[in-house]
């Protein structure tokens, strides 16, 4: 049951990071609706990898990963005050573009209209 280790502590590490950047992160470069998507942990708890999107905003993700990337010590300290773990693992910050590919593919398959309702609309 390892793998389940590595989930619970990595959804804890989500969690934790949401909060901090929502409350407590002034960085000016993180602008725009920035969301954790998910955190991948090394087996050894060492590492954990944040993936972030990014909703809006007029920053581009190359910033806003720059400035979350400046501010991962400060991310590692307030994680390791709130979650009891052996170690404290350090932080580094991956752009996720899935979220944003996804709500384009359903904007495209919004603009198809289906066949029966183009033919009704040829038929009038």
């Amino acid at each position: 049951m390892p793998g389940d280790r590595l989930q619970r502590v990595g959804e804890e590490i989500r969690k934790e990071v949401a909060q901090i950047l929502q409350t407590e992160l002034k960085d000016p470069r993180v602008g725009g609706f920035v969301t954790i998507t998910h955190v991948r942990v090394t087996p050894d708890l060492r590492q954990a990898t944040v993936y972030f999107s990014l909703m809006g905003g007029t920053k581009t993700p190359e910033e806003t990963e720059a400035g979350l990337q400046s501010a991962r010590g400060f991310v590692r300290k307030l994680i390791g005050e709130r979650i009891r773990i052996k170690f404290n693992p350090e932080i580094s910050f991956k752009h996720d573009p899935s979220v944003a590919e996804s709500i384009r593919i359903a904007k495209l398959l919004g603009s198809f209209k289906p066949a029966e309702e183009s033919k009704e609309k040829n038929d009038k």
